[in-house]
Protein backbone atom coordinates (compact mmCIF):
# COMPACT_ATOMS: atom_id res chain seq x y z
CA UNK A 1 0.00 0.00 0.00
CA UNK A 2 1.26 3.46 -0.92
CA UNK A 3 0.76 6.10 1.76
CA UNK A 4 1.04 9.91 1.66
CA UNK A 5 4.78 9.88 2.41
CA UNK A 6 5.37 7.39 -0.43
CA UNK A 7 3.37 9.60 -2.78
CA UNK A 8 5.45 12.63 -1.78
CA UNK A 9 8.65 10.62 -2.32
CA UNK A 10 7.38 9.56 -5.76
CA UNK A 11 6.61 13.18 -6.69
CA UNK A 12 10.09 14.28 -5.61
CA UNK A 13 11.79 11.38 -7.42
CA UNK A 14 9.75 12.09 -10.52
CA UNK A 15 11.24 15.60 -10.58
CA UNK A 16 14.80 14.50 -9.74
CA UNK A 17 15.59 10.80 -9.33
CA UNK A 18 19.25 11.55 -8.55
CA UNK A 19 18.63 12.94 -5.07
CA UNK A 20 20.37 11.10 -2.26
CA UNK A 21 18.39 9.32 0.44
CA UNK A 22 19.58 12.05 2.85
CA UNK A 23 18.20 14.80 0.58
CA UNK A 24 14.93 12.91 0.16
CA UNK A 25 14.73 12.39 3.91
CA UNK A 26 15.07 16.12 4.57
CA UNK A 27 12.18 16.81 2.18
CA UNK A 28 9.83 14.30 3.85
CA UNK A 29 11.17 14.48 7.43
CA UNK A 30 12.52 10.92 7.55
CA UNK A 31 15.97 9.44 8.14
CA UNK A 32 18.00 8.38 5.10
CA UNK A 33 17.66 4.71 6.09
CA UNK A 34 13.85 5.02 6.39
CA UNK A 35 13.73 6.64 2.94
CA UNK A 36 15.97 3.91 1.48
CA UNK A 37 13.64 1.23 2.86
CA UNK A 38 10.58 2.94 1.42
CA UNK A 39 12.18 3.42 -2.01
CA UNK A 40 13.37 -0.20 -2.07
CA UNK A 41 9.86 -1.39 -1.17
CA UNK A 42 8.40 0.78 -3.96
CA UNK A 43 10.90 -0.78 -6.37
CA UNK A 44 10.19 -4.35 -5.15
CA UNK A 45 6.44 -3.80 -5.53
CA UNK A 46 7.08 -2.36 -9.03
CA UNK A 47 5.52 0.98 -8.17
CA UNK A 48 8.88 2.35 -9.32
CA UNK A 49 9.69 0.42 -12.47
CA UNK A 50 12.52 2.41 -13.98
CA UNK A 51 14.64 5.53 -13.58
CA UNK A 52 15.01 7.74 -16.67
CA UNK A 53 16.86 10.74 -17.93
CA UNK A 54 15.23 13.54 -19.88
CA UNK A 55 17.17 14.48 -23.00
CA UNK A 56 17.35 17.85 -24.71
CA UNK A 57 16.58 16.72 -28.24
CA UNK A 58 17.51 20.07 -29.81
CA UNK A 59 21.04 19.84 -28.38
CA UNK A 60 21.27 16.33 -29.84
CA UNK A 61 20.58 17.75 -33.31
CA UNK A 62 16.88 16.81 -33.48
CA UNK A 63 14.86 19.89 -34.41
CA UNK A 64 11.45 18.21 -34.84
CA UNK A 65 9.26 16.62 -32.18
CA UNK A 66 5.80 15.45 -33.15
CA UNK A 67 2.88 13.28 -32.19
CA UNK A 68 1.51 11.04 -34.91
CA UNK A 69 -1.82 9.26 -34.78
CA UNK A 70 -2.00 6.10 -36.86
CA UNK A 71 -5.21 4.65 -38.26
CA UNK A 72 -3.88 1.25 -39.20
CA UNK A 73 -5.28 -0.43 -42.30
CA UNK A 74 -7.41 -3.55 -41.66
CA UNK A 75 -5.31 -6.64 -40.98
CA UNK A 76 -2.11 -4.64 -40.42
CA UNK A 77 -2.25 -3.92 -36.65
CA UNK A 78 -0.18 -6.91 -35.55
CA UNK A 79 2.45 -6.09 -38.20
CA UNK A 80 2.56 -2.43 -37.12
CA UNK A 81 2.92 -3.32 -33.44
CA UNK A 82 5.82 -5.65 -34.25
CA UNK A 83 7.54 -3.15 -36.58
CA UNK A 84 7.08 0.05 -34.58
CA UNK A 85 10.19 -0.51 -32.44
CA UNK A 86 12.33 -0.69 -35.59
CA UNK A 87 12.01 3.08 -36.12
CA UNK A 88 14.64 4.90 -34.08
CA UNK A 89 12.68 8.16 -34.41
CA UNK A 90 9.76 6.69 -32.45
CA UNK A 91 10.36 7.38 -28.76
CA UNK A 92 6.95 6.31 -27.40
CA UNK A 93 4.07 4.32 -28.79
CA UNK A 94 0.67 3.58 -27.29
CA UNK A 95 -2.38 1.65 -28.47
CA UNK A 96 -5.39 3.88 -28.03
CA UNK A 97 -9.15 3.86 -28.37
CA UNK A 98 -11.07 6.00 -30.83
CA UNK A 99 -10.78 6.47 -34.57
CA UNK A 100 -7.03 5.85 -34.54
CA UNK A 101 -5.23 2.73 -33.24
CA UNK A 102 -1.79 3.96 -32.24
CA UNK A 103 -0.40 7.22 -30.82
CA UNK A 104 3.34 7.76 -31.23
CA UNK A 105 5.81 10.43 -30.20
CA UNK A 106 8.66 10.97 -32.62
CA UNK A 107 11.89 12.94 -32.61
CA UNK A 108 13.45 13.73 -35.98
CA UNK A 109 16.52 15.60 -37.14
CA UNK A 110 14.55 17.80 -39.55
CA UNK A 111 11.46 17.98 -41.77
CA UNK A 112 12.98 15.72 -44.40
CA UNK A 113 13.60 12.97 -41.81
CA UNK A 114 10.04 13.38 -40.52
CA UNK A 115 8.73 13.13 -44.08
CA UNK A 116 10.74 9.95 -44.68
CA UNK A 117 9.30 8.42 -41.50
CA UNK A 118 5.77 9.37 -42.55
CA UNK A 119 6.35 7.83 -45.97
CA UNK A 120 7.28 4.55 -44.28
CA UNK A 121 4.30 4.68 -41.91
CA UNK A 122 1.82 5.46 -44.70
CA UNK A 123 2.46 2.03 -46.22
CA UNK A 124 0.32 0.44 -43.50
CA UNK A 125 -1.72 3.30 -42.01
CA UNK A 126 -3.26 6.71 -42.44
CA UNK A 127 -1.35 9.28 -40.40
CA UNK A 128 -2.31 12.49 -38.65
CA UNK A 129 0.73 14.51 -37.54
CA UNK A 130 0.96 17.22 -34.89
CA UNK A 131 4.20 19.16 -34.47
CA UNK A 132 5.11 19.87 -30.85
CA UNK A 133 5.69 23.59 -30.39
CA UNK A 134 6.53 23.59 -26.68
CA UNK A 135 5.99 21.76 -23.42
CA UNK A 136 3.60 23.40 -20.99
Amino acid sequence: MVDDIDRKLLDILNENSRLSFADLGRKVNLSPSAVRERVQKLEENEVIQKYNIQLNNKKLGNDIEAFILLKVFPGQLRHVLEKINDFEEIKEAHRITGNQNVHIKVVAKNQICLQELLDQLMVFSDTNTFLILSKV
